[in-house]
């Protein structure tokens, strides 16, 4: 973790603000103090893979995972994110 990261975890209201378009992720890496390069390396992703998630081209769940994981977020914030309203069964759209 780069030196000048903050140690505790963001709050969920924090983590929660990132879309399906993941805009705020890159925003939340800055501010925990990680290049991408840093976070590349505490994540095991390549550079590309998160610039690709940051940039909204790729949201593989387990990448997902791993990237809530470097940044101290709940391991599930960035997927919860990005799951679509489910319809409801049987109800006509409006």
């Amino acid at each position: 973790m780069p030196n000048n990261a903050k140690s505790h975890a963001l709050s969920e209201p924090l983590a929660s603000e990132i879309g399906p378009n993941y805009t705020a992720l890159r925003g939340m890496r800055e501010t925990r103090g990680y290049s991408v390069e840093e976070l590349s390396l505490t994540c095991g992703l390549s550079v590309g893979e998160i610039e690709d998630i940051e940039n909204g081209r790729a949201a593989d769940p387990s990448k997902l995972r791993r990237i809530a994981s470097a940044l101290r977020l709940p391991q599930n914030a960035l997927i919860v994110a990005a799951a679509p309203e489910p319809a409801a069964q049987g109800q006509p759209l409006a």
